[in-house]
Parts: structure tokens; sequence; C-alpha cells
């Protein structure tokens, strides 16, 4: 089934600003949130459906990638996209720090008694921050797609504690601020009456508990570096500048959190002899006007190795040839572009005394005098004889 275009789902216009899409989001997140509509599977799809929309259009970069390539751009969390699709009740919830104020969680939890404003297990989730990678790919790579394996130094769990941060299980404490709810709720008197507010604890910073004696090893941090062999699936028809994402193959979270993204900014490098425009490949092929003239059977290169193609006698210079199929395909398409050869006509420079008296005989010829109407055609005459 076919996904919806983020933009709808919000019911906002493609130019909308980000204020705009925050707006949007949180208007569309109150309607259909799981509390306000207990059992409705529905609503808790269309709930889920905002939050991927948000997701990607609050995000400068991911925003960008969507505006240029749609749904096609999420290659998924092995060959790259976004990120969208992919979401479950935590990472929606975890939204709700930004969009509503306070630690996240439902954003019904300060009108309703609800429990404060976590995402797991009634505690606050971290997350780690992202990584980004550069990755140099050929020509041919890129038009077939390719495997990379990345050695990445990033943050990871501490094996000492495991990523709690804790010398040992008994340096756990309950937080004596929130009493291991990992929030606290505030009751402030207005002329409505008494309003209640949920908040994260500044104590424990919403995780419930504190640490007495510290890790030797990460010093209460729960994380180090470190050095991890990742594998990269990068699809065929990438392009210069094109951005991948890896969900969870960031920087590590601390005391069981959510790692966050490794981010892959495509880089081409120049061919010696091909060029790519788009999904075509563009070949500059220069032949003697012996050749031209008479017609030969001739070698190019393209990314899939050499082909052989067939100068027609009295070829023009300036002619173009099409190799069909024979550029990049299109990212996640059958379609794929094609290779253009430019005829070039080499004149050479010097001339030994033979060369030069053969030439000189055939000077008069009528054959060897330019005929502009009759054997040669203008620049857009060719372009429109290709594309038809």
């Amino acid at each position: 089934m076919a996904k919806r275009d983020y933009y709808d789902i919000l019911g906002v216009q493609r130019n909308a600003n980000a204020d705009e899409i925050k707006k949007a989001y949180r208007k569309m997140a109150i309607k259909y949130h799981p509390d306000k509509n207990p059992g409705d599977k529905q609503a808790e799809e269309s709930f889920k459906e905002a939050a991927e929309a948000y997701e990607v259009l609050s995000n400068s970069d991911k925003k960008k990638r969507y505006d240029q390539y749609g749904h096609a751009a999420n290659a998924g969390s092995a060959a790259g996209g976004y990120g969208g699709g992919s979401m479950n009740m935590d990472d929606i919830f975890s939204q709700f720090g930004d969009i509503f104020g306070g630690g996240g969680g439902s954003p019904f939890d300060s009108f309703f008694g609800g429990g404060g404003g976590q995402s797991r297990g009634g505690r606050r989730v971290s997350r780690g921050s992202n990584l980004r990678i550069k990755v140099k790919l050929t020509l041919e790579e890129i038009a077939k797609g390719t495997e990379k394996k990345i050695k990445v130094n990033k943050q990871v769990v501490c094996s000492t504690c495991d990523g709690t941060g804790a010398k040992d299980k008994s340096s756990f404490h309950t937080c004596q601020t929130c009493g291991g709810a990992g929030s606290v709720r505030r009751v402030t008197n207005t002329i409505l009456g008494q309003m209640q507010t949920t908040s994260t604890c500044p104590t424990c910073n919403g995780e419930g508990t504190q640490i007495t004696s510290k890790c030797n090893t990460c010093h209460g941090e729960g994380l180090t570096r470190g050095e991890e062999t990742i594998t990269i699936n990068i699809p065929a028809g990438v392009s210069e500048g094109m951005q991948l994402s890896m969900s969870g193959k960031g920087n590590a979270a601390p005391r069981g959190g959510v790692a966050g993204d490794l981010i892959i900014l495509i880089e081409e490098i120049p061919h010696e002899s091909l060029k790519r425009e788009g999904n075509n490949i563009i070949y500059d092929l220069h032949i003697s006007f012996i050749d031209a003239a008479l017609g030969a059977g001739v070698e190019v290169p393209t990314i899939d190795g050499k082909a052989k193609i067939k100068i027609e006698p009295g070829t023009q210079g300036g002619k173009i040839l099409r190799l069909k199929s024979k550029g990049v395909p299109e990212v996640n398409s059958y379609h794929r572009g094609d290779q253009l050869v430019y005829v070039n006509i080499w004149t050479p420079k010097a001339l030994n005394k033979d060369e030069r008296d053969l030439l000189e005989k055939l000077q008069n010829s009528a054959n060897f005098k330019p005929q502009p109407g009759k054997n040669e055609k203008s620049f857009f005459d060719r372009m429109k004889e290709y594309f038809e």
C-alpha cells in the first residue's frame, strides 16, 4: 500500500515553515492520542502516521531529501533514507518533550494526572547523538550498488558497568526528589483554580534513581570511546550529496537508552573518461576524419565494461550516439539512464610529405567540400533526432 504524502497527513502546504509544521503535528497528536481514543485502532494508526510525518518534516536534512525524492529516499535502515516508517510508541512519545514541553510522555498527563512524561516503563529514555561520515564511491559502484565495511569511532556502552554508570548494583538509590517516579508534579493557583503540571525530575533527569558510587572505567557516564565495523548496503543510483541513514548505528546512549543514527554522506569519485549527468553517462569519442568518412567499428568504455559501436560512413562531428540503458539506474527503480556518445572529429596537427601530397590531391574533390545543407545537421536537429 502506497504511503500518503507527509504534507497531506499534517494538512500543511509544501512551503510550510518549522513552526507551522510543529503546530499542525501538535493538533494531530492531541486529536488522535491513545489516551483520548482508547481502543480505537484507526486513531492509533493516524497517531503513528502523523508522528512519522513530523519526524521527517521537522528535520531539515530529511525534509530536503523527502522534497526531492519523496518516499523513494527511504531505502530502509540498511540501505539508507531518512528513517521514517519504523517508529514505535516509545519513539513517538519521546518527541513530546519538544512539542508539549516537559520530559515527554503523554500531553494529557498534566491534565488527567497521568504518570510523568517518560517514554519507557515510567522512566525517561535518553538518546545518543547522530554520527556523520563520508563515503566515497566510484561511478561503477554507484551504478551497481555496493556494500561497504566502515570502521567508525564512536561512543559505545561501557563494558564494565553495561552502561549503567554505576560501580555495582548497590550503588543505585531511589531518587529522593521524585521518589523513583522520574517526574515531579507542581500545583499552581490560577484564576481558573488549581492547575497541575508534570515535568522531568531535575535531580535524576527522569531516571528515578541516583548513583552513589560511579563506575571507575566510564566515571559514571555509562559510555566509552570504541570502534565498530559497520556494514553499509548502498543502493544503486545514489548521487553526490545524497544522505543515507542507518538507524541505531550512531553514538550509544547511557543506561539502556536509544542509540543515535549514522548519517552517510555520498561523495562521487570522478571517472577518468566518463561523466555523469543525472542518470545519463556522457562520453566524448574522438575519431579521425578518415574513420568518419569511411566508417569504422570502435570500442568505448561504459560502466559495464567495453562496448563496441559502429561509426557509419559520413558521420559528422557533433553527432550523438545513444547506448540505451547503459547509464545509472534511479534509486529504488528499474529505470536506467542511457550512455550518450558525443562524436568529435580529430584533425592531425602535423603531416609528413606523403600525407600532405595525398590530402592536397583530395582537397579539390567535391566530396571533400563542406555541404551544410546536404550532409550537416544543426545541434538542435541532432538533439531532436536523438530524443525521437
